[in-house]
């Protein structure tokens, strides 16, 4: 019989680990890369949208962590003023006085405490970890202290302490709430005519996580056959628009955009493109600009009209290395590219319809672009509206007589908007059309003639389109 060999005494085993949450890791890889979009973003001036698909690649992410980067990333860049705010209440010191590599991890626990679900414990540790690992540990306390401050109150505390009052201020209460710099506030309370219920939902669905929008190429495949394929809702006004559900993932790795039979694009985009060409003319139609073409979408969807209805496209694009996305995206398409300054492209006048999608601040799509509320700033505005109304007189001398320009600007600026258009019909003496008739069925277009299209309304970024004809 076997004996049983004798136990090993317990003198000296370690002792049972204590039961209670882990540790996060030092170098978490989503709250790593959301980091460092962070930092590309604030040393030079990074896209966030550019940067992160890149280093979710490098680091391998996919799943609930690339999910975790991407609300990390985008949620501290688009919240960023708010959180300064509040960082800068449990300071000791001047904001700017705070490393900028501090400062980025502040954000970043900041956002986890105030506007994620994720536990306190778990938000402080790996922050203070990535503060360590990249400013050193000298740093460690001090992070830990202020995001230990932060989580003291949630964000309606905090808003109620820091928040201009709402009656003596409106707009200063509702761009701290949502998260915008108050000129960005301003600028849509001017031109929705309002301070109150309808600025604050224009504010929320600024600030708000946009859905996915897709445009199927007319031709070549329908809005009912993209939404089957994609999983995706046929768009409730553009005729080839599609919404994808909330989380469906890279639309780049559907099908359709492979076989290059959809692609992404806010269905406002679609509709302002649309409705050049729905705008009536009497004589030839063969002769269709985009005047300011890059990167491409608008005239992808003037391309693949153009081709049913047996016209050609010139696509103009300062830009050689915006150019070469235009050819691509509307590569087999009745269209030209052309590398020229669209003020002077060196094309012989007499096009039948031209569409003027101008440079211009991008107010109107701030919630696809995270971090843009902080970087333009209100005097970007006047050399904007310069270039804007320079861009409108030069395809006014392109077209026919009784052809027609579509203006269209990602903004609802004032100054980009009814300024331009206005100062340049009056010159030009051109007609401007009630733009309202081309965009059928979509509601609370206002009372004309220009269409003002907003997130709250209609689910679209804040397009903006005027139509006229020339005498």
């Amino acid at each position: 019989m076997n004996e049983r060999r004798p136990s090993r005494p317990q003198r000296g085993r370690p002792a049972p680990r204590k039961q209670g949450p882990r540790r996060p890791p030092a170098e978490d890889p989503a709250r790593r890369v959301a980091l460092d979009v962070l930092r590309a973003v604030r040393q030079r001036d990074a896209y966030a949208n550019l940067v992160l698909p890149d280093l979710l690649r490098r680091q391998r992410l996919s799943g609930r962590d690339a999910a975790l980067a991407t609300e990390l990333a985008y949620g501290a860049s688009r919240a960023q003023g708010m959180l300064d705010a509040i960082i800068a209440a449990c300071l000791d010191r001047p904001l700017d006085k705070v490393d900028g590599p501090v400062l980025d991890c502040l954000r970043l626990g900041a956002y986890q405490l105030l506007r994620t679900r994720i536990p306190q414990h778990a938000a402080v540790t790996s922050t203070v970890d990535l503060a360590r690992a990249d400013a050193g540990s000298h740093v460690a306390g001090f992070v830990n202290a202020v995001l230990r401050k932060i989580s003291e109150q949630d964000e309606d505390a905090w808003m109620a302490e820091l928040t201009p009052d709402r009656d003596s201020d409106p707009i200063g209460h509702l761009a701290m709430r949502t998260a915008h710099p108050r000129w960005v506030a301003r600028a849509f309370a001017e031109a929705l005519g309002d301070k109150g219920s309808d600025l604050e939902a224009a504010l929320e669905a600024d600030d708000a996580r946009p859905a996915v929008h897709l445009a199927a190429r007319p031709g070549e495949i329908s809005a009912d056959e993209l939404a089957a394929i994609t999983g995706g809702d046929v768009a409730p006004y553009s005729p080839y628009g599609v919404h994808l559900p909330t989380g469906a993932g890279d639309p780049g790795d559907s099908e359709p955009i492979r076989e290059r039979l959809a692609v992404v694009q806010d269905e406002g985009s679609q509709l302002c493109a649309v409705a050049l060409t729905r705008a009536p003319l009497a004589g030839p139609d063969e002769r269709w600009l985009d005047l300011c073409a890059g990167p491409g979408g608008k005239a992808g969807m003037l391309g693949a009209l153009a081709a049913t209805q047996g016209a050609h496209v010139d696509a103009v694009e300062q830009a050689p290395h915006r150019a070469k996305l235009v050819e691509r995206a509307t590569e087999g398409l009745p269209v030209t590219v052309h590398v020229a300054d669209g003020r002077e492209s060196g094309l012989a006048p007499g096009f039948d319809r031209v569409l003027v999608d101008a440079p211009c601040s991008g107010l109107g799509a701030l919630r696809r672009r995270p971090e843009a509320r902080w970087r333009r700033k209100p005097s970007d505005v006047p050399d904007l509206s310069k270039l804007q109304g320079e861009l409108l007189t030069a395809a006014l001398d392109l077209t026919r007589s009784g052809g027609v320009v579509a203006y269209v600007v990602c903004s609802p600026h004032l100054a980009e908007t009814e300024g331009v258009v206005g100062d340049v019909a009056r010159r030009s003496k051109a007609q401007v059309l009630d733009a309202r008739e081309f965009f059928p069925g979509v509601p609370q277009l206002g009372d004309g003639p220009y269409v003002q299209l907003w997130p709250h309304r209609h689910g679209t970024d804040a397009m903006f389109c005027a139509v006229l004809r020339k005498p």
